[in-house]
């Protein structure tokens, strides 16, 4: 078998991939696995289940909804980010610089945006801090779906929405890489937080070669400071599934009281 390996998220520009893109690379040739790292070319939720995956990243949204029978948890990066802490991370609550709200209360009728329907960043907590403030399972006028946190960004910023939840890391990515679009928008909340991103492997990759990843994750940010600095690594934790499901609390929380979706 040829295994693969990508990591489809933070690839916030084309340099920043490049970045991400090649310290794959030195994990990889650390572990020395025939592996070769690739762009998905399907629907991510098929590419995760992929026998062959080595190593990606996903959310603990799909993680925590199925996805978790198919894959092993590898590690989870801790970032130097606001709204980060240890292997834990929040979403920031933005709204265009000039605009008149300065909390998500201010937000009632007004227009929101979201990434994905299966994102824990972009909609789980954003549904969940939206929760208490909602009357009749609705808060917001109107809910763009956007496909990522940067078109949620730029929603916001072009005045076809009002307010997004963004992943605290992707938005200190813009703010090193796109200082102007950063400058469009500013913070008026802070979401619940939940552990990141994790990286994960197909349930076919032997314990002794995720124990090696593991390593190596660790390795090739000690190895090249300067890269994990632009890149906001600071290392990897190994979690146990259960602490994920703090993402399925935020959920049922919502669910609670009569918020099911983004409304």
């Amino acid at each position: 078998m040829t295994w693969i390996a990508a990591l489809p998220m933070y690839n916030v520009t084309p340099a920043l991939a490049f970045e991400w893109r090649a310290w794959l690379g030195d994990v990889l040739r650390m572990v020395k696995p025939a592996c070769r790292i690739v762009e998905p070319d399907e629907e991510l939720h098929g590419f995760w289940r992929r026998p062959n995956v080595l190593i990606s990243q996903t959310c603990g949204y799909p993680l925590m909804h199925g996805l978790h029978a198919q894959v092993q948890l590898i590690a989870t990066p801790r970032f130097d980010a606001p709204g980060c802490e240890g292997a834990d991370y929040s979403s920031v609550l933005v709204t265009r610089a000039d605009a008149p709200f300065e909390t998500l209360a201010d937000c009632r009728g007004a227009r929101a945006a979201y990434n994905q329907d299966d994102s824990n960043s972009g909609m789980n907590v954003f549904r969940h801090a939206v929760a208490p403030l909602s009357r009749g399972g609705g808060f917001f006028r109107s809910v763009l779906r956007t496909g990522s946190h940067l078109g949620s960004l730029r929603a916001v910023a072009q005045n076809h929405a009002d307010v997004a939840a963004i992943d605290c890391v992707t938005l200190a990515f813009v703010c090193d890489e796109m200082p102007e679009l950063a400058r469009q928008v500013r913070q008026i909340g802070v979401t619940a937080t939940a552990p990141g991103l994790p990286l994960i492997a197909s349930d076919t990759v032997p314990l002794q070669t995720v124990e090696a990843l593991r390593e190596a994750l660790n390795e090739t940010v000690a190895l090249r400071p300067d890269r994990a600095k632009r890149l906001r690594l600071k290392g990897f934790s190994s979690l146990p599934l259960i602490d994920y499901s703090r993402i399925e609390q935020l959920e049922n929380e919502a669910r609670a009281v009569g918020y099911t979706r983004l409304a």
